[in-house]
């Protein structure tokens, strides 16, 4: 199954799906197909996936490593 969107097609049937290890169902999970980042509820398998561009997942990450999304911060 492919979803379409409008940054590309991500798709499903490609997308190796991983987690924390620790994490079980509780976490989310991302998947890496082509050029776009695919993140989902790992409680929910079925459930709507976010699809993101290289870009937006690079500031993303940058964003976390320099505290933008730190609790204490907001």
């Amino acid at each position: 199954m492919t979803i379409p969107h409008p940054k590309g097609n991500f798709d499903l049937s490609r997308a190796v799906w991983q987690g924390a290890p620790d994490d079980g169902r509780d976490g989310v999970q991302i998947a890496f197909v082509d050029d776009l980042i695919g993140v989902r509820n790992a409680a929910e398998p079925d459930g709507s996936v976010l699809v993101f561009t290289q870009a937006e997942w690079d500031a993303f990450v940058l964003g976390a490593k320099d505290g933008e999304f730190d609790l204490d911060q907001l």
